[in-house]
């Protein structure tokens, strides 16, 4: 339980826990987009299997561990009309926030918050998912239980065959450690993009099936996603251009 804080400025309603970060963003006359350039990458998770060019085709399922201000949730809830949505916060304050001035959509079969510690429900979860996304923060930055190698290990187990794994990790104190137990957990079946400029670095990992992508099918699925939902991925043919596109 921690402090929870509002501001607004330039259209733009942000959320705080305590300090100046920003834990997450809304665009007030457009409540489904991303903000923050790390959301928008993360997304990118979408593009990364075959259904990329149409997502009604999929994922069925995604797991989020950290609410915030629900902006992963909202667009895969919004954009995905097939996936099952489970958020996964330990803060029931945050869902309380969210539903009240993030516009976070209303619990159905599709959509779901499990008030538990992200790191305990995959430990205990019986059920795989094709799209798990960790951006679970404490107010200080810290992650706690989300940075270590049973959690990445549980996450890996959890993917199904296709699925797609990412996880946002600042690069604050142990962050080295934090992206190498990732890499042991999915046995180098991972990709790292560069920081963006806000700091955060954003980890990609898979699960049995390779992710292969040229960068014509890239661009192809950025496009039809950017028609579809607005989403503009600028940043992510240089990111994978740096990193490369197979992992």
């Amino acid at each position: 339980m921690h402090p929870i804080e509002i501001s607004e400025s330039a259209g733009i309603r942000s959320l705080h826990f305590g300090s100046d970060w920003v834990q997450g963003a809304m665009r007030i006359a457009r409540p489904d987009a991303p903000v923050l350039e790390y959301t928008q990458l993360m997304l990118a998770s979408l593009l990364m299997r075959e259904h990329g060019e149409q997502l009604q085709r999929g994922p069925r399922s995604a797991v989020l561990i950290g609410l915030g201000a629900g902006t992963l949730a909202k667009f895969i809830h919004r954009y995905a009309p097939n996936c099952r949505v489970t958020v996964v916060e330990i803060n029931p304050q945050v869902e309380f926030v969210a539903r009240q001035y993030f516009k976070l959509p209303p619990t159905s079969p599709r959509f779901n918050i499990q008030i538990a510690c992200g790191a305990d429900y995959l430990a205990r979860s019986k059920h795989c998912f094709d799209l798990i996304l960790v951006d679970g923060f404490a107010p200080d930055g810290q992650v706690g239980a989300l940075a270590t190698a049973d959690f990445y290990h549980h996450c890996r187990a959890r993917l199904t065959s296709k699925g797609v794994f990412c996880v946002n990790v600042l690069r604050e104190t142990g962050w080295r450690e934090q992206i190498a137990a990732i890499e042991r957990a999915f046995s180098q079946q991972c990709s790292v993009f560069p920081p963006c400029t806000s700091g955060n670095t954003l980890v990609f990992g898979r699960g049995e099936e390779a992710v292969t992508l040229d960068p014509d099918t890239l661009k192809t699925r950025m496009d039809a996603l950017q028609k579809h939902s607005r989403l503009a991925l600028s940043g992510l043919l240089k990111a994978f251009a740096e990193n490369g596109i197979s992992f």
